[in-house]
């Protein structure tokens, strides 16, 4: 299942096998919810009770002057309203938390989520629409979850209490009172279909506007380098003025609205004044009912007011929902139910089998591909960009599945193999190092506490590494920043390699891993690169024809097909596409020297 645009799905009426899956999240907290719902009914019941106890209280003390019943009712109103603040509190306090724990839960899933699904489900995901489902979307459920849905409940028991307590008191006054709803439900109709298109617009917006800085950030080099930040200044201003002008139509609209339903309840009280007012001169209505309806009258527009904003918060998480769940629907393309195989240790040999591949539908990358790497052995794979290299490697590492033929390793297809323990055994290292914003010890140890300090500084002397983190202020304790930026392409390299060694893995692959190399390091780096593959059973990707010479076995690949194998040697003499690459690149490097 492929994930749908976020755009796809901005609105989204109340559905119940969405509110289903979403509940299940709060299952392992539902005393808490069962608990925070007892207490915003009992809210409920006690908040309409009070303009009743004012009707009393006026009634049969203030009327009669019985200051000293008066006094003790006034205590009696006191501790109901202490008992409702209490409750209150408390069931705030628990929907607060209740929601909370269930999006811990939710993000958690998400995420682990994310991580187990195919490299291919990135490739049809950009990672900013990603970031959004694990921020912003789960952010407009915990709206919901944390008190939003019980909310809606407890504001429609509410209006529903009103009303009762309102027929109590008096039928005909209660009709006359409720005569201008008709006019309000059509203002908040009109208003949430209003409302609801432009936050539709805005979420666009805002995703357009995120889209842009982050471009602008990846790329602020290449802008300030060419001077083209007036340019782009001018193209932000742009897509910041569109937000702009979305968010002050939704002003345009509260600003309304919110009047709008303030004049229907003044309407709504001033009906009440003028058929109370000559009741309570004739004696058929007392004081006290005509304060309890006018409490009434301003406790039921703030509820039907508030379920308007809440039924549109209710949409917009049903929407986020959806698009969390298009996620959390998305499998592995190739779900496996019988036993895996439990991967230790290479005994004889990693065999492509005529493997064809295509990361598009009609597109072969790979065309019955053919070729075997025993263990021990280094096989070198050469070609012209495009020609199917690295896509090798990404099957090798199970981030795609085959299209037609097998990978057997030891004589086992690789889908038999538990993948999470076959990766364990491989250390890749590529040519755009991945550095993440934590000290260089972690960026070593990624987390693997077996691999103390000591060991990890024995491989770092080994490679080479040791002696540039050795001067760094913090030296392995260091921390990185985002992506590096401080170190050189060559000491990324060097922690990469470190990297790798420290697992001692039973497969290496080297993918374009000494193509950027930095001069100043590139001896340094020829030496880890050889240490790194002496003994190993190792797969090296490379434009650098130096570090290939002596492979036991290099395949040519063009196009998506194997069109020569053999020895350094074996292919120079040939005279072929491999000969023709090595002098194209042996001209260019002499002829640099010349110069």
């Amino acid at each position: 299942m492929v994930a749908t645009p976020q755009e796809e799905v901005d609105y989204k009426e109340f559905d119940l096998n969405i509110f289903k899956k979403l509940f299940s999240f709060v299952k392992p907290f539902i005393h808490i919810f069962y608990l925070a719902l007892f207490l915003m009914l009992l809210t409920t019941i006690l908040g309409p009770i009070r303009p009743y106890l004012t009707k009393i209280a006026i009634d049969k003390y203030i009327m009669t002057s019985d200051s000293r019943g008066l006094l003790i009712f006034v205590g009696l109103i006191f501790l109901v309203l202490l008992l409702h603040s209490t409750i209150q509190f408390l069931a705030n306090y628990l929907m607060k938390r209740l929601g909370q724990n269930a999006i811990y839960q939710l993000r958690m899933k998400v995420f682990n989520h994310i991580q187990n699904l195919n490299i291919s489900f990135f490739d049809r995901n950009p990672v900013g629409r990603l970031v959004t489902r694990v921020t912003n979307d789960i952010e407009t459920i915990s709206e919901l979850l944390s008190g939003g849905f019980i909310l809606i409940i407890t504001d429609l028991v509410l209006v529903v209490s009103i009303i009762v307590f309102m027929f109590f008191l008096n039928v005909k006054l209660t009709l006359m009172a409720l005569s201008v709803l008709p006019v309000l439900f059509f203002v908040t109709i009109i208003f949430r279909n209003k409302v609801r298109v432009i936050f539709r617009e805005i979420r666009k917006s805002v995703a357009r506007l995120n889209s842009f800085i982050n471009e602008f950030l990846a790329g602020v080099f290449t802008i300030k380098i060419f001077g083209c930040e007036k340019f782009f200044n001018k193209k932000f201003e742009g897509v910041n003025k569109e937000n702009l002008n979305l968010w002050i139509k939704t002003i345009n609209y509260y600003s309304i609205f919110f009047p709008t339903v303030e004049f229907i309840s003044s309407v709504s009280l001033a009906i009440i004044i003028w058929f109370t007012a000559n009741n309570i001169l004739s004696g058929l209505m007392t004081i006290g009912t005509f304060f309890a309806f006018i409490q009434y009258a301003e406790m039921f527009y703030r509820p039907v007011r508030d379920l308007t904003e809440k039924f549109t918060n209710l949409q917009n998480a049903m929407a986020s929902s959806e698009r969390i769940f298009q996620v959390l629907d998305t499998q592995p393309s190739k779900v496996k139910t019988h036993s895996l195989v439990v991967f230790n240790k290479l005994n004889d040999k990693i065999e492509f089998r005529n493997v064809s591949f295509g990361y598009n539908y009609g597109e072969k990358v790979l065309k019955n591909v053919s070729f075997e790497v025993r263990k021990g052995e280094t096989l070198a794979i050469v070609g012209h960009t495009g020609a199917g290299k690295t896509t090798i490697v990404n099957l090798l590492c199970g981030f795609y599945d085959v299209e037609d033929g097998e990978i057997l390793i030891d004589g086992i297809s690789l889908t038999k193999y538990d993948i999470s323990s076959l990766r364990k055994k491989i250390s890749y290292v590529s040519q755009d190092v991945n550095l993440f914003s934590r000290s260089i010890l972690e960026n070593i140890s990624l987390g693997d506490e077996s691999l103390d300090l000591d060991y990890i500084i024995q491989a770092a002397k080994e490679i080479g590494s040791f002696e540039f983190i050795d001067k760094l202020p913090e030296k392995f304790e260091t921390n990185v920043l985002e992506k590096g930026i401080t170190l050189s392409a060559g000491q990324k390299q060097l922690i990469a390699f470190t990297r790798a060694i420290v697992r001692n893995p039973e497969i290496l692959i080297l993918d374009e891993a000494t193509s950027n190399i930095d001069p100043i390091l590139e001896k340094t780096i020829e030496q880890a690169t050889s240490k790194l593959l002496d003994g190993r059973t190792s797969i090296v990707i490379a434009h650098r024809f130096s570090t290939i010479q002596q492979a036991n076995k290099i395949i040519v690949l063009h196009k998506g097909e194997i069109r020569e194998t053999g020895t350094h040697n074996d292919l120079m003499k040939r005279n072929g596409i491999y000969a023709r690459l090595y002098r194209i690149q042996f001209e260019d490097k002499f002829s640099g020297f010349l110069a």
